[in-house]
């Protein structure tokens, strides 16, 4: 062992040691930061101190590809460390063994996601697509810095709203990892959401007729009618992809959406307006003993699941632009209330749980909300001259509701 004063010309001079043997050499500036020379020729950086009365030696990178000053600079922070009592090699382990970022999502899926939240396949298709590039990173490894790189990234991608989703998931996963042990901080933490604005986008009355010889047009006989059912029915996309014949009730013109498939996670009903009845009543004489109202042979559930290039292929064709499948359900709530629908009667119309109208929408029965629908849906159905199976409302007193 020698002490010498580590320059590059100094260190490049240095001869290698017999075969089998290393020769060490120690910094004259800063003390505990050595050299270690193998019979290879490999120089190796590494600081050596007394932790809690035990050596221990840290390396800490390879010359010439850590130059001598970020050598310095990191025995430094690291005699800090050890004159403070810090294990650094006890640190190194446990970050060996903490999870990495595939690993906690896996368990932040079961533990948590698939018990608490009825959209967690959405959880799942957000992390295959934008967060499986970290699968096998340690934890501690993701820092602020990489999410905020990765949320601007989303953002230019794939737009303002699907990076706060991201970020939001990002957040609510390292969170859960701090409840079940997990020693760090989450790197979501100070990452600024993109401002969102709220949207208010639904069918005009110059839209519609566009939009109805377009649908009309639709060849896939299963997605035009689920196209229709939304705006018939104002159901949210999951519910009416994955709605059963054993929910609707023919007779008595209603859907029942079960609790757990609820995003209220209490049950309710759906008043069928009549155009509604009849597209399922000709579905259901075509069932073919399908538990399924819009089954689909090509979807491993059984029913269809994905109409994104239907809904696009019908927006190209009745020329409109910035619509989308979740603005039909906003459409029904839109020509409701400008048809004369009270708030309450469109609340329970849609599913929402509002607590502070609770019990308003408790003592309501059914055939106000009913009526509205009737209203609302005749109304855009007038405006987009439409007749579905035959005059079944009267479409003169939808007209003159709208023109008030």
């Amino acid at each position: 062992m020698a002490e010498i004063n580590f320059t590059k010309r100094t260190l490049d001079t240095l001869s290698k040691p017999e075969k089998g043997k290393r020769d060490t050499y120690h910094d004259t500036k800063l003390a505990g930061l050595s050299l270690r020379v193998s019979s290879t020729g490999v120089k190796s950086f590494s600081v050596r101190k007394r932790v809690n009365g035990k050596a221990e030696r840290v390396t800490i990178g390879k010359y010439p590809a850590m130059t001598i000053e970020q050598a310095r600079k990191k025995a430094a922070e690291i005699n800090l460390a050890m004159t403070n009592g810090e294990s650094v090699n006890s640190k190194k382990r446990d970050i060996r063994q903490e999870m990495t970022m595939g690993e906690l999502f896996d368990l932040y899926l079961e533990r948590h996601a698939k018990v608490h939240k009825k959209s967690w396949p959405n959880d799942v298709s957000q992390y295959n697509r934008h967060l499986f590039i970290w699968k096998g990173r340690k934890l501690s490894d993701i820092n602020k810095r990489d999410v905020q790189k990765l949320h601007l990234s989303i953002g230019d991608k794939s737009g303002i709203y699907q990076a706060n989703r991201v970020l939001a998931l990002i957040s609510s996963i390292f969170n859960r990892s701090v409840d079940w042990g997990w020693n760090g901080i989450n790197p979501a933490n100070g990452v600024k959401k993109f401002k969102e604005q709220s949207r208010d986008r639904f069918i005009e009355a110059d839209e519609l007729p566009r939009f109805f010889d377009a649908l009309n047009q639709e060849p896939d006989t299963t997605l035009r009618d689920y196209f229709l059912l939304s705006i018939l029915t104002g159901a949210r996309r999951a519910n009416l992809l994955s709605m059963r014949w054993d929910e609707i009730n023919l007779k008595r013109s209603l859907w029942t959406i079960p609790h757990d498939k609820s995003k209220t996670g209490e049950k309710y009903q759906v008043p069928l307006v009549a155009q509604a009845i009849s597209i399922l009543k000709q579905r259901k004489s075509a069932s073919k003993q399908s538990p399924w109202v819009l089954s689909s042979k090509r979807s491993k559930s059984g029913h269809i699941v994905e109409p994104k290039s239907a809904w696009a292929r019908l927006l190209e064709r009745a020329e409109l632009k910035d619509l989308r499948l979740h603005d039909l359900r906003r459409s029904l709530g839109s020509w409701q209330a400008a048809t004369g629908a009270n708030l309450s009667v469109i609340g329970k119309s849609l599913g929402h749980k509002n607590v502070s109208t609770t019990a308003i929408y408790a003592r309501l029965n059914l055939d106000p909300v009913r009526e509205a629908m009737e209203t609302a849906t005749s109304a855009m159905l007038a405006a987009g001259g439409q007749l579905l199976l035959g005059d079944v409302v009267n479409i003169e007193n939808a007209r003159k509701k709208t023109s008030k």
